[in-house]
């Protein structure tokens, strides 16, 4: 069986990397990196499961698996992608197009982060590549961020990346039996082609 020599290999890896500074990485997040997204996981789930619906369902390695390879799947059909981010090569949290529509032109972007990331910038900064690549390169008009009015750390985020609150969605998402409001934000191409707006 042919192996790449290790210089091969580091070239390999820089191509799926996106550097976000001081050490930080924006990487794609695949099934074959189930056992680290897991790892990653236990670490985040208790400040992640609250927002992000997958969290609490990735408690195995099977399960971890699962969550990435649905992803893998909707990336090969373009509906959807997820990306890792990691810090000093870490994995401490992620960005992805939640949903990703050609035909009408809409996406929406979500993220996650595990505490010890916080306060660095680092999801503004990869979902701001991955909006500037959803509208830009793939021509998408519409990016939509939603989330829980009481998650203000992702409001922030939303504002930060220029976008408009657009309304809310009473008791729209149901966590541990009780039903949430939530704030759906969204930014336009024409927005977007504002300078102080992209990357």
């Amino acid at each position: 069986m042919w192996r790449p020599d290790g210089r091969c290999t580091a070239r390999l890896a820089r191509v799926y990397k996106v550097d976000l500074g001081n050490g930080a990485q924006l990487r794609p997040l695949e099934p074959w990196q189930a056992e680290e997204f897991l790892a990653h996981m236990d670490r985040a789930r208790e400040t992640v499961d609250p927002w992000i619906p997958w969290a609490s369902v990735s408690t195995d390695l099977e399960s971890a698996r699962a969550t990435l390879q649905r992803y893998a799947d909707k990336q090969a059909k373009d509906t959807a992608r997820l990306y890792g981010i990691w810090q000093d090569d870490v994995l401490v949290g992620g960005t992805m197009f939640v949903s990703f529509d050609t035909g009408s032109g809409n996406c929406e972007v979500g993220c996650w982060l595990e505490p010890s990331a916080h306060g660095r910038g680092l999801i503004t900064k990869a979902v701001r590549l991955l909006i500037d690549w959803a509208l830009v390169t793939r021509g998408l008009y519409r990016v939509e961020w939603i989330c829980r009015p009481d998650n203000t750390a992702s409001s922030n985020v939303a504002r930060r990346l220029g976008m408009t609150l657009d309304g809310t969605l009473r008791a729209s998402y149901p966590w541990k039996g009780v039903r949430h409001d939530s704030e759906i934000w969204s930014v336009l191409a024409p927005d977007w082609s504002t300078p102080d707006k992209r990357c």
